[in-house]
């Protein structure tokens, strides 16, 4: 499960965010960073760093704007916009053709496989639901941001968020190579 180790940045932001914007996007920031640092030093290629540059970018912006406007209206909505910030990470990267998990899976992938049409195509079906899941995510916690509606019913959400495409993305390429195994045994 290396790709969620992109996201602890965003679990401490939403932990630490309780007692305060400003600490919970300094805390991500400094996150964010040291783990770029981390990859940086480890020799990781560029594309399997697109989460972590993102998650900078999103966190140096709050960051300045929690500490100039710590009493902004939109510190009530932090949540909504990180979660809509990974959204568009994930659907610009699909977009551009280079999905997010791509550069991840490369990681744990061998060599071989990396530019074959299964692994690609496993990479597109991932990013999109982890796209997905963040949208919804984002426009429910705008929802229940507006009608005030507390803790109580913002983590649950966002929890869901992240544990559904965290399952789907340990399973799914499992079950797409124990397709492509049936199909070979059915074939031979």
């Amino acid at each position: 499960m290396n790709y969620l180790r992109g996201f602890i940045p965003w679990i401490a932001f939403a932990v630490v965010s309780s007692a305060g914007w400003q600490w919970g996007a300094v805390t991500a920031l400094v996150l964010g960073g040291w783990l770029l640092v981390q990859d940086h030093r480890a020799g990781a290629a560029a594309d399997s760093q697109i989460l972590e540059r993102s998650t900078v970018v999103f966190f140096a912006a709050l960051t300045v704007l929690a500490f100039a406007r710590p009493h902004s209206g939109l510190e009530h909505f932090d949540g909504a916009m990180a979660l809509g910030w990974l959204a568009l990470t994930a659907w610009a990267t699909l977009a551009v053709g280079r999905p997010f998990t791509t550069g991840i899976a490369r990681r744990q992938a061998p060599e071989e496989v990396w530019k074959s049409p299964v692994f690609l195509r496993i990479n597109v079906v991932i990013t999109a639901v982890w796209a997905a899941a963040f949208t919804l995510t984002a426009f429910a916690l705008t929802a229940i941001d507006a009608a005030d509606l507390g803790s109580l019913a913002s983590i649950p959400v966002q929890v869901a968020g992240f544990v559904f495409p965290a399952l789907f993305t340990a399973r799914y390429p499992d079950r797409v190579r124990a397709r492509q195994a049936q199909r070979g045994a059915q074939e031979a």
